[in-house]
């Protein structure tokens, strides 16, 4: 031994200098557990070093050799099975990690992702993934994965977001939408009865009255329905007693009552053809009042079938476990030939919707609030029915009244009864 200090050995070996310092741990036979570092050409240099080891492990900022020496694969296991997500989150960061992150990383240490490594593979997933959206999703996934690491596996997180450097590169441009005509959403009903029957006929004006989500359509079953919602609520909750006395002096079918649904799920596809009863998006439970002409068709659609959906897929199964885009949105958007049914029979050419051909379907909700807006309902009420949260002051103070649900019902169905009358126009 070159050189000793109170928990720091220095020792020369084949010319160079190595020091040892004191982790602050025991090993299981009640010795000291050491870390080292070689290759230092001068004792002073070395001892500094170590010196600095042992101040960051006073301060609860050093990190062991072991510790930053763990494999991303191992680290990524123990984040995620730490984290506490909703199930849709949960199978979207799972999908993330397993076909992404973790092949990209497979073999490096976590204190190996610095900055450059960081860098390299941002550049691979936004030349890997078509849509910038989807990319920045797995940056946003790594990204919390890193900064966890902190300060336990490395001092500081890789992950840049305010400086940046290199080219500029331009935001992706908006989708470009055009304002929905309800004439368009009348001829996509009408397409989608030809699909499958009234319950698609009935599907389409219900999202596009209500704003629904996908999910929250194909799991919509008939006790959260209006004709048979309020008075049908299963009352799972022994906490929202108060609401479910509420919802029946305010919703329903009667003298006084507005004709509502109730949005308390979404279905999920898991493996294979099984669909899970999820709470909503973001938990965004709530009361969606609608238009009388859609509360008749409602009552009739319901009327008509005894599924346990109140838009059954034409086999009569959950619509999330068919193959929804293939069978149903395109020929009801893009249009179709005519075609012989494998049952028997033929299918009456569909026109298309030039509105939403080649588009998503989730365009239908993003024109319902447009028709919110264009009628001037209060931000409150308009934001609140699309399930979104109302950040701030606004968000704690405000709520939904009757007056403003009935001004948005009433709304809903002047606009029906304009188109619908005789030379109406929208």
């Amino acid at each position: 031994m070159a050189r000793r200090a109170q928990d720091i050995y220095l020792e020369w070996r084949g010319g160079t200098c190595r020091v040892k310092w004191w982790t602050g741990e025991y090993r299981d036979d009640g010795r000291k557990r050491f870390e080292s570092k070689g290759g230092f050409l001068d004792e002073d240099e070395a001892f500094e070093y170590g010196q600095d080891q042992l101040h960051e492990i006073r301060h609860g900022t050093g990190i062991s050799n072991r510790d930053s020496a763990t494999l991303m694969s191992d680290w990524i296991d123990d984040w995620f099975s730490s984290t506490d997500h909703a199930y849709t989150t949960y199978k979207g960061y799972k999908s993330i990690i397993n076909r992404h992150i973790r092949p990209y990383f497979k073999g490096k240490t976590v204190g190996e992702i610095d900055v450059i490594t960081y860098r390299a593979f941002r550049k691979h997933i936004y030349r890997k993934l078509p849509s910038p959206a989807s990319a920045a999703n797995v940056m946003t996934v790594l990204g919390m994965i890193l900064d966890d690491a902190v300060p336990r596996l490395i001092k500081v997180s890789p992950v840049e977001r305010k400086r940046k450097r290199g080219k500029f590169v331009k935001k992706t441009q908006r989708e470009r939408k055009r304002d929905m005509d309800i004439a368009s959403i009348d001829q996509l009903a009408r397409n989608a009865e030809v699909v499958f029957g009234y319950p698609g006929y009935v599907m389409i004006w219900t999202m596009a009255m209500t704003g629904m989500r996908p999910g929250e359509l194909f799991g919509l079953p008939r006790e959260y329905c209006y004709p048979n919602w309020p008075a049908s609520d299963p009352r799972p909750d022994p906490d929202e007693e108060q609401r479910y006395q509420e919802d029946m002096l305010r919703y329903g079918k009667g003298e006084g009552l507005m004709p509502a649904i109730r949005v308390q799920q979404q279905v999920q596809q898991e493996k294979g053809n099984a669909v899970a009863e999820v709470p909503p998006k973001y938990y965004s439970y709530r009361t969606l009042v609608i238009p009388p002409f859609l509360a008749d068709m409602l009552e009739k659609l319901l009327a008509s079938h005894d599924n346990k959906w109140v838009f059954p897929a034409i086999t009569g199964g959950c619509l999330k476990a068919a193959p929804f885009s293939r069978s149903y949105w395109f020929p009801m958007s893009q249009g179709s030939e005519e075609r012989v049914r494998a049952r028997g029979g033929t299918r009456p050419a569909i026109p298309a919707v030039p509105d939403f051909a080649g588009k998503r379907m989730y365009l239908i909700r993003h024109g319902h609030k447009a028709w919110l807006d264009e009628d001037g309902h209060p931000r409150f009420a308009v934001e609140s029915r699309m399930g979104h949260e109302v950040p701030g002051v606004e968000g704690t103070y405000s709520s939904v009244t009757v007056a403003m649900e009935r001004a948005i019902m009433e709304a809903l169905q002047r606009r029906w009864e304009r188109f619908a009358s005789p030379g109406g126009v929208t």
